[in-house]
Parts: C-alpha cells; structure tokens; sequence
C-alpha cells in the first residue's frame, strides 16, 4: 500500500507545482502588461512635454532638443519592441507548458490504467496458479 501511494504523493506534488508556476506566469505576464502600459503612459506625457517646449521656443534653439528628443524615441521604440517580444516569448512559454502539463495528464492515465490491467492479469495469474496447484497429487 506505501509503494501505491508514493507515487501518488509525488504526482500531487508535481500537479501542485505545476498550477504555482502557471499561476507565477500569469502574474508576470500581468506585471509585463502593467509596465508597458506604464511605459506607455509616460512616453505620451514625455512626447506632449516634449511638443510643448518645441512650441514654446524658437526653432533654431529647439534644433538640439529635437535631434536628442528622436534618438531617445528610437531607443525607447526599440526597447518597448523587445519587451513585446519578451512578452510573446512568455506567451508561448506558457503555451508550451501548458501542453505538457496535458501530455503528463495523458501518459500518466494510460499508465494507471496499464497498471490495473496489469495487475488484474496478474491476480488471475496467480490464481489460475494456486488452482492448479491444488489439482496436482500430493
């Protein structure tokens, strides 16, 4: 009975695991979603300060700002790119981990049932054995 309920203990170990890293992904990616949303709020204010000082000065002494002002957007374009692609690395990670979390499910169901077939076959075995045994002389 203790050989039967080991690996029962470990599966429900791993299945436990298993939901705290998907509930961890979920989280993150959440926590990602918020960052590019924050992100996102502050380069529209950054870019609508940004307007309003150009507008404010004159275009000769704005000229500077301007040329800083676009190499700054094309380091942060190409920084919230790669956080889309982490993102949807993330996704897919999730993906894929879902999968084999349903592929273990799948394998280790046609294990049990390979298990009680097996041992029913062995039972019956065992009997056929027991009753043959019987039948010999003495």
């Amino acid at each position: 009975d203790l050989s039967r309920l080991r690996p029962h203990v470990v599966l429900a170990q791993e299945n436990t695991q298993i939901r705290d890293l998907q509930q961890e992904n979920r989280e993150l990616w959440v926590s990602l979603e918020e960052h590019q949303d924050a992100l996102e709020l502050i380069m529209s204010k950054y870019r609508k300060q940004m307007l309003q000082l150009l507008e404010g000065r004159k275009r000769e002494d704005a000229e500077p700002v301007l040329k800083v002002h676009q190499a700054n957007s094309g380091e942060i374009e190409s920084r919230i790119d790669r956080i889309c692609e982490m993102g949807e690395v993330m996704r897919k990670a999730v993906q894929v981990d879902d999968e084999q979390f349903f592929k273990v499910q799948e394998k280790l169901a046609q294990l049990e049932l390979e298990n009680k077939e097996l041992r029913e076959l062995l039972s019956i075995s065992k009997e056929s054995f027991e009753v043959g045994r019987e039948d010999l002389p003495d």
